[in-house]
């Protein structure tokens, strides 16, 4: 592990330090589960931009899943 120096606002901090006594983390690790999270979700979110924008280069064929559409469908009453 590495030790880092980080600009923060006060109030912010003290809503992290107001955090971590109550979840029974030291700051450190409050703040890594924190930036976890965040790549977490930036990585999401590209992957979803990433498959949209790969839908929409080439969309599907709805002739391609015609076959299905009678299998899927509910049965009539």
């Amino acid at each position: 592990m590495n030790t880092i120096q980080v600009v923060i606002e006060e109030d912010l901090l003290r809503s992290a330090d107001r955090v971590a006594r109550r979840l029974k983390v030291n700051r450190s690790a409050l703040i890594r589960d924190a930036l976890r999270g965040h790549l977490q979700r930036l990585r999401t979110a590209d992957l979803e931009r990433r498959e949209r924008d790969a839908y929409e280069r080439t969309p599907d064929d709805p002739a391609e899943f015609a076959p299905w559409d009678g299998v899927a469908a509910w049965p009539a009453k």
